[in-house]
């Protein structure tokens, strides 16, 4: 579903600036698979995921997803491709309009718009019963303008949204790191069952060494733009929260 040939990207090259952000890094994942992914600031995780939703160009290497070279393709020719939830709770919906609203924008995504933005009763219908898979109450709320919502409200619609046509690839971008302890675990259990009754291939981004055991089927460390420790199956339902601090203090300064 997804491959990352050999990726180089450097910021600021040839300056005193220059810093090497992805190092002839290579990635392959399986249709199905859920990648979570820890580093440190500056290990490259997030240029990873921007370079796969086109919002980075690349120096060198290759971007395939689902069978389809998209390393020169530009961030909105690729998008149908991908869904992607933010840190911020503020980005991937539109906060002045009504839930409703937002979700026949995600409904329409990809698909010739009118000027108005209409929604039939069955439509209604089908966000309402999309809704109440959220157990948060939202479909009873759908004239409620979303910038009105909780921060964990709007990343349980966002997700919601961003995997409505069950994209090739979903992108989770430390997208609980906003919430309290609480609500950060109803949104991750939320985006298990999303991932897992669609089967979408996803990588999740999470500074929480836990979560990143708890939730899907493989591990990846990152440090300096390569990949230090690859961890699947067996191996990392034995992991602990001490066993990935102990192999973050060993690597280099």
């Amino acid at each position: 579903m997804l491959d990352l040939n050999n990726i180089t990207k450097i910021f600021n090259k040839g300056t005193v600036n220059e810093k090497v952000a992805l190092n002839n890094f290579s990635l392959h994942l399986n249709s199905g698979d859920f990648l979570t992914v820890v580093g440190g600031n500056g290990s490259g995780k997030s240029t990873m995921l921007n370079i796969i939703a086109g919002l980075l160009n690349v120096d060198n290497g290759n971007i395939v997803i689902d069978g389809h070279d998209v390393t020169r393709l530009q961030e909105h020719r690729r998008a149908y491709l991908l869904g992607r939830v933010f840190q911020d709770p503020m980005m991937g919906t539109a906060p002045h309009m009504s839930i409703e609203e937002n979700l026949a924008l995600a409904m329409r995504r990809g698909k010739m718009r009118s000027f108005r933005l209409g929604n039939s009763k069955t439509e209604r219908k089908v966000y309402r019963d999309l809704l109440a898979q959220l157990n948060l109450g939202l479909e009873d709320r759908m004239k409620t303008q979303v910038g009105l919502l909780s921060g964990g409200q709007r990343q349980a619609l966002t997700l919601l949204m961003a995997t409505l046509h069950s994209p090739k690839l979903l992108l989770l971008d430390e997208h609980t790191a906003a919430l309290d302890p609480k609500t950060a675990k109803t949104v991750l259990e939320l985006s298990e069952q999303v991932v897992g009754s669609k089967q979408i291939t996803t990588i999740m981004i999470t500074h929480n060494m836990k979560d990143a055991i708890r939730y899907g089927s493989r591990l990846l460390m990152m440090d300096n733009g390569q990949i230090v420790f690859n961890a699947t199956g067996k191996e990392k339902q034995q992991l602990t929260a001490r066993d990935l601090l102990e192999k973050f203090s060993s690597l280099p300064e």
